[in-house]
This record gives C-alpha cells, sequence and structure tokens, in this order.
C-alpha cells in the first residue's frame, strides 16, 4: 500500500515501509523480494535506496500480487484443480461446484480491483465498480438438489 500511495517519488526504504504497513522488516523484506523476482517493484541501492513500483498502480492488480505472495486466490485451490473434483468425486461434486463459484467471484473482483483503486489513486480505466450494483438475474448458486426434503 505505501509503494502504491507514494508512487512517483523517490524510493522509500524498507524501513519505512515496515512501519507504515505496521510489519515485520524481516516479512517484509521476503515479500518484497518475491515482487522484485516478478519485476513488480524495484531496489535502488545506496543512501538514497529503497523500493518503488515499477508500473503505475493502476496498472497493477491485486490478482497479481496475491497469485504471487499467497498462491491460488481462493482457499479452495486452482480452478482447474476444483473442475477435476467436480468431474471425479460425484460424492461431492455439489460442494466442488459452490467452492468453484466463490473461488471464480473472488477472482473476478480481484482481477478487477487496481492498486490504485485501494491506495485512493485514480486508475486508467476509471473507479472500481461498485459492490452495490444490482444482481443479476441468475442465481449465484446453480446447483440443485432433488428429492431432499428439509423439515
Amino acid at each position: 500500500m505505501t509503494l502504491g500511495r507514494r508512487y512517483g517519488t523517490e524510493t522509500i526504504k524498507i524501513r519505512d515501509i515496515a512501519i507504515d504497513s505496521d510489519l515485520p522488516e524481516k516479512f517484509l523484506e521476503l515479500i518484497l523480494l518475491e515482487l522484485k523476482n516478478a519485476r513488480i517493484v524495484e531496489s535502488v541501492r545506496g543512501a538514497k535506496g529503497g523500493y518503488r513500483l515499477r508500473r503505475a498502480p493502476a496498472e497493477i492488480m491485486l490478482s497479481e500480487i496475491i497469485r504471487l505472495v499467497d498462491g491460488p486466490l481462493a482457499p479452495f485451490g486452482d480452478a482447474d484443480q476444483l473442475r477435476g473434483l467436480i468431474v471425479t468425486d460425484p460424492d461431492h461434486r455439489a460442494l466442488y461446484s459452490v467452492f468453484l463459484e466463490v473461488r471464480d467471484a473472488a477472482a473476478k473482483i480481484l482481477e478487477s480491483t487496481s492498486v490504485a483503486d485501494i491506495v485512493g489513486s485514480s486508475s486508467k480505466s476509471g473507479k472500481r465498480p461498485s459492490a452495490k450494483k444490482k444482481a443479476k438475474k441468475d442465481p449465484v448458486l446453480s446447483i440443485v438438489h432433488t428429492g431432499v426434503k428439509i423439515k
């Protein structure tokens, strides 16, 4: 967040990022190394050294960062893995279908939200779509259970 808020200014020392983000420096070093290897941030050595974003905050999607740091976007595994389970595990097909829909919904939000959107900067594509938009007519869950009576 700190790098996004201060984009276009001087580099920011890891100590300052850690203080601003309330994160331990050692933990932050690991994250910044991953971001550097993925060419999202760059580091500058020397007395005026530190870190800065390589791209504008509007060009960096949250999905890119989360996949890099945490792996799949949802705690249920990746989409291909879930699709495979839907096919191969008929006893739990409905459950895996729900997990896939949750994963897809999370991915859609994270893939359309940039760092600029969350730090309050203006983004290239405009504002992030409002979460208050009216839901589509299609139900969120399209799973039909037959023969089940609820008392």
